[in-house]
């Protein structure tokens, strides 16, 4: 199974992470942030990943670190379930509707990190939750990870949407990307051998 289990402690987060790419979408988050825990739970139900997190932060502070620290906690704990990648499909991409909004998404598990976030929001906050800080998950988790990801949002004018078409899409999206594919026969997609 590709399964991994991440503790990360610093002196602003203590996190334990525990993540199952061949799941079925179950998971057990405590951040925190309230709005976090939704957009990660509907992460692990959209991607099939089972997903547990918990999280003590600095929140007396933000939640800048919180988030931040998780997405590189995914990452982390993405990058060990992957392996060596023999037989996954690799790239995928998704366009999601949330009502109003339309986020689209696009991934290369390929071994390099980039992240390329184009879905602002009209607001600066959702609750208590700092929406420029959907992108710093995201940044954390692909520097981890190792995966480019590109992330757009083609229509939509309420931040609570958009934040969670983003989350849903790139779910989506990991989900298609890491699926084995049987005609590749266990080998690396990839001229170079190696991802």
């Amino acid at each position: 199974m590709r399964t991994s289990k991440i503790v990360r402690k610093t002196a602003e987060t203590d996190i334990q992470l525990t993540l199952n790419l061949d799941g079925k979408g179950e998971s057990n988050i405590k951040t925190g942030s309230g709005f976090l825990d939704h957009m990660l739970t509907l992460f692990s139900k959209h991607s099939r990943f089972d997903l547990d997190v918990i999280c003590a932060g600095d929140s007396w502070v933000d939640y800048h670190h919180t988030a931040e620290d998780i997405g590189i906690a995914l990452g982390k704990a993405f990058f060990e379930a992957i392996g060596d990648k023999k037989g996954i499909c690799r790239y995928a991409d998704t366009t999601l509707p949330m009502d109003e909004s339309l986020i689209m998404s696009a991934v290369d598990i390929s071994g390099r990190a980039y992240l390329s976030y184009n879905a602002t929001t009209p607001t600066t906050k959702v609750g208590e939750f700092d929406t420029e800080l959907s992108e710093e998950f995201w940044q954390g988790f692909v520097r981890e990870a190792g995966v480019t990801l590109h992330v757009t949002k083609l229509a939509g004018t309420n931040s609570h949407h958009i934040i969670e078409g983003v989350f849903k899409s790139v779910a989506r999206t990991l989900n298609k990307a890491t699926a084995i594919d049987l005609k590749l026969n266990g080998e690396i997609p990839s001229t170079k051998g190696v991802l």
